[in-house]
């Protein structure tokens, strides 16, 4: 009879410790954000690539490394290459001059799976999973608040963009990084939801043409010295097909700006806009392919005091 009772003892204990140790594996466990490190690509459209050729190559040096494919895009993309992680892709979808020309928005991160599930659980709507894209790399696309196509890329070993690390780096480049990516934004609250808020972007600096708006809104990549340009429309001033075209643009880094500007000149490129110090302080030009999409280029640490408010730009020397 003793024995018979601690039988059921030590089994009531265990089923006792059973019950306590699976209660808390109902919750769902919170994932955290991976690293999301830098821009990656940008893309827009053109209306052939013979034409953007004689720009992107022709004007600014880069080298077309490859064509390729992407989900959701007619064709094959021409991918100029800024630097092993970063390029400036053309497709030849463009049917009208007044079309937007912005297509994407690339940013890189360390685990796109792991974004992936970190978006969902903050109710953003993604693909149900991660798969190898058409390059060999891990990605997925997502549409911000202001209906801009944001893709998140995790570069593997075997991808189209690693095996040709090395490759295709012209001496002839204007540069050799992408500084940021800009796009129109209507609504600032709602795109803090998702860039500040969601993904941990960080504020930079904010400026406009007047001292008291915004015009200009700089919020750098959680872990990395890239960022985005929110271009704020103004209440009751839609931007026209040029104005867009300006306003979604790349930004290119350099350390002599007059340099850049005499070697595009040099090359043919037929612009009159030479570098000028902008409300940010900072020493900028303005590069325009045919069909008005904007190429920035800049010295990133300032010369003047911005205009508006503070800098807080830790990358600067």
């Amino acid at each position: 009879m003793k024995k018979i009772l601690l039988v059921l003892f030590v089994a009531a204990l265990f089923a006792g410790c059973s019950e306590s140790t699976t209660e808390p594996s109902t919750a769902a466990a919170q994932v955290e954000r991976p690293s999301i490190v830098g821009v990656a690509n940008f893309v827009a459209k053109t209306d052939s690539l013979k034409s953007a050729r004689e720009f992107y190559n022709g004007d600014l040096g880069y080298e077309e490394a490859f064509l390729h494919k992407r989900p959701g895009i007619e064709g094959d993309i021409a991918a100029f290459k800024v630097n092993d992680r970063q390029f400036i892709e053309l497709s030849p979808t463009l049917q009208n001059e007044d079309e937007d020309k912005l297509i994407q928005l690339g940013f890189e991160t360390t685990d796109a799976k792991q974004l992936r599930d970190y978006l969902a659980q903050q109710g953003i709507d993604v693909p149900a999973t991660v798969e190898l894209d058409p390059d060999g790399n891990l990605s997925f696309r997502v549409t911000d608040p202001e209906g801009h196509r944001v893709e998140f890329v995790q570069y593997l070993p075997d991808s189209v963009q690693m095996k040709d690390q090395g490759q295709h780096l012209s001496d002839d480049r204007i540069s050799d990084n992408i500084l940021h990516v800009g796009a129109d934004f209507k609504d600032e609250a709602k795109a803090d939801a998702f860039y500040k808020t969601v993904l941990g972007f960080r504020p930079l600096w904010r400026g406009g043409m007047k001292d008291d708006r915004a015009d200009w809104i700089s919020l750098l990549v959680p872990n990395g010295s890239n960022w985005i340009e929110y271009m704020m429309w103004q209440p009751g001033h839609p931007p026209d097909p040029n104005t867009l075209g300006v306003w979604n643009h790349v930004c290119v880094g350099t350390t002599d700006i007059q340099k850049v500007w005499n070697t595009v000149v040099s090359r043919g490129y037929k612009g009159n806009q030479p570098p000028s110090i902008g409300r940010d302080g900072r020493w900028l030009l303005h590069l325009y392919d045919q069909h008005h999409t904007r190429t920035e280029v800049m010295v990133r640490k300032p010369v003047e005091t911005p205009c508006c408010g503070p800098m807080d730009d830790p990358y600067t020397d």
